[in-house]
């Protein structure tokens, strides 16, 4: 493994480009921080990137607010460079998890991934529905000829006149489809988890059968029995009225005159929220009176889909729809077609690399990267090591990639650089702990794949930094980021907090500004879910026989039920906290009043103070860190700029200004 990590990194060196002097002459330097140029490409592009999509103002003011901003910012990193923060664990660790996930998006064949995204929208403008037979090959298994076998008969069979419904309802291994003939309903692009499935189901003409054809769930036909222009998404609310399939045809029976009932009153000017709220057994949308998050095809069931997306004018009322789980009154809320093209397409371009069909732009990238790279492999060589491995050692988790050092013809070479069996075999090692669980070939084989194909990305990866300024700006600016993060937690949020001696020092210095105004109310405050409790409350601080501390009163009013249903704060309040008209008395509890969420709330009032008075530093906490953490922002941005002396290229300035 070592010897593979060597071969990339010498690889990626030979390859490292440099700037030409024509390059650095074409890009003046705008500032110098202590020495270190920025460059005005550098500059814009940070600039133009951080103003939220709006133009850019390249007025001298704002160019110089921002370049006040930006030289900070570029103080911070050069300190956190100088503390050598990048190489910190967990920082390492953040930015190659990063890493990894930035190159994804890079190492596809981009003009494939256009077409796939294009590709995609023109799929969402027909829904389809087919029927499908599965016949499934055991997990794990390379045996898949047994399954083709069947799958094949059952083809022949359906095309000397076997009706495929019924061949799908006895043989399919799909049972919920295959229970209703294979009819897996409407669908449209991105919804079904194989990308082969979903060629195959809008390639295949109305009223024809598939070829056998294999997906990750197996060998599957299908039966394309229908199209349609797509219906959009659209969006309603509801009313369900559960009936239990043991309440038998009376219970039916039951449900559907009161779903009929509501309907009628519904259509006479009845308030459906409050429908909703009287009858309806849905819990979740019941919360939202009714309403229901937007949905397309093939997300509800087709019955329910059907009735809704079948009413005309927003407002409208479905009849009483019967699903599974009872009837469903549907009003009709908004219908929304298909958004254009532009809207959709970086939404979709995500959607496809995190799809299955993102290998095909992948497998693309790769093939151009063999070319590029001048790739050879060795089958004979790669089929000698997989002879060579007994299979017990791989089922028993005893297999060392060591034992495999004599075996050193190449499996594969790019570039010059040579992979032997021994690599491959600590590889083996190091990806499976030594042991496997699948068909050894067919594993081994699958693994070969891997291998090769991260020596090609590891390759790619590292080349990107020389080649792609947009993943160089990227990694660097993410780099930039969590180092800062971790140095501005250092030097100021933790710091405020932890820094119990600064921080009291500060309090004393600053006292003056945490005073509580005149008037605090210092009470202990009961709220209560129900006015019941609220007379309970009443009843305690009345008890001369219930100690009336906080805890005792609320335990009191409590009583046997729920510990939930009194609970209470103690400590100093302002007036404008407790309703205006409130009579608040010093060593007295107030009548207790309403609050607008129906709660209800009691003040048992302690002290008053009509002057100011002092906060504690426990009571003004929260402001006082808040303080101190500006205090310590800018001691630092003064101990930086004192260190890093910024140095303006006036004439670079002017020439970036428009008015």
């Amino acid at each position: 493994m070592k010897r593979y990590i060597l071969a990339i990194t010498m690889m990626s060196a030979l390859f490292t480009g440099f700037q030409s002097q024509a390059q650095k002459s074409a890009d003046p330097v705008l500032f110098t921080y202590g020495g270190n140029n920025v460059t005005k490409s550098e500059f814009l592009r940070m600039y133009t990137k951080n103003i939220n999509n709006q133009k850019p103002d390249f007025s001298e003011k704002a160019l110089r607010e921002y370049m006040t901003l930006y030289s900070r910012f570029k103080m911070k990193v050069a300190e956190a460079e100088q503390l050598r923060m990048d190489t910190l664990p967990n920082i390492n660790n953040e930015l190659g998890t990063y890493k990894k996930q930035l190159a994804k998006t890079y190492l596809t064949d981009n003009e494939v991934t256009d077409k796939l995204v294009l590709e995609a929208y023109d799929r969402m403008k027909t829904d389809v529905r087919v029927a499908h037979i599965l016949i499934t090959v055991p997990r794990g298994s390379d045996d898949t000829v047994a399954a083709y076998r069947k799958i094949d008969s059952l083809y022949k069979a359906i095309q000397n006149g076997a009706d495929f419904g019924a061949v799908a309802k006895a043989m399919s291994e799909d049972r919920p489809s295959g229970q209703k003939n294979g009819d897996v309903g409407f669908f449209t692009a991105m919804q079904i988890p194989a990308y082969n499935f979903e060629n195959m189901a809008y390639s295949t003409p109305v009223g024809a059968v598939s070829q056998p054809f294999k997906t990750a769930f197996g060998y599957h036909i299908i039966k394309k029995l229908d199209q349609r222009p797509s219906r959009g998404e659209i969006q309603v609310a509801q009313i369900l009225l559960n009936v239990k399939k043991s309440g038998g045809e009376a219970a039916d029976k039951a449900g559907k005159t009161t779903a009929d009932s509501i309907l009628t009153a519904l259509r006479k000017g009845g308030n459906f929220e409050n429908m909703v709220e009287k009858y309806s057994d849905d819990k979740f949308s019941k919360n939202t009176k009714g309403l229901l998050a937007s949905f397309g095809v093939g997300q509800m069931m087709p019955e329910f889909e059907d009735a809704a997306f079948a009413l005309k004018k927003s407002g409208d009322y479905s009849e009483p729809v019967k699903t599974e789980y009872g009837y469903h009154i549907i009003k009709l809320i908004k219908k929304t077609p298909l958004r254009p093209y532009d809207s959709m397409r970086n939404e979709l371009k995500k959607r496809i690399e995190k799809d299955g069909r993102i290998d095909v732009a992948r497998d693309q990238y790769t093939y151009k990267i063999k070319q590029k790279l001048n790739y050879k492999d060795n089958p004979t060589a790669l089929m000698e090591l997989i002879n060579a491995i007994p299979d017990s050692t791989l089922r028993n988790g005893t297999f060392n990639g060591s034992t495999y050092g004599k075996y050193t013809k190449n499996l594969f070479e790019m570039t010059g650089t040579q992979f032997t069996q021994a690599d491959f075999a600590n590889y083996i090692q190091d990806y499976t702990k030594g042991k496997i669980y699948g068909a050894k070939e067919l594993t081994l084989k699958s693994l070969f794949k891997n291998y090769a194909e991260k020596a090609l990305y590891d390759y790619q990866e590292n080349k990107l930094i020389d080649e792609n300024d947009e993943y160089r700006n990227l990694l660097t600016e993410y780099k930039d980021g969590i180092m800062l993060f971790e140095l501005t937690d250092r030097k100021v949020w933790s710091k405020a907090s932890q820094d119990t001696t600064g921080l009291d020092k500060f309090y004393q210095e600053n006292k003056s500004k945490y005073m509580w105004p005149a008037n605090i109310i210092k009470a202990n405050l009961y709220r209560t879910q129900d006015e019941e409790y609220a007379k309970r409350v009443v009843k305690a601080l009345n008890d001369p026989k219930v100690n009336q501390t906080q805890e005792e009163v609320g335990k009191a009013a409590n009583g046997d039920g729920p510990q939930n249903k009194v609970v209470y704060e103690s400590g100093k309040f302002e007036r404008s906290r407790f309703p205006e008209k409130l009579k608040l008395e010093a060593g007295k509890y107030a009548p207790y009043y309403k609050n607008d969420d129906g709660s209800y709330s009691i003040v048992d009032v302690k002290e008053i103070y009509a002057e100011p008075t002092q906060k504690t530093l426990s009571e003004a906490r929260g402001y006082i860190i808040s303080d101190y953490q500006e205090y310590l922002e800018k001691q630092w941005i003064a101990n930086l700029e004192a260190t890093y002396p910024v140095s303006i290229k006036e004439s670079t300035l002017k020439s970036m200004i428009k008015k």
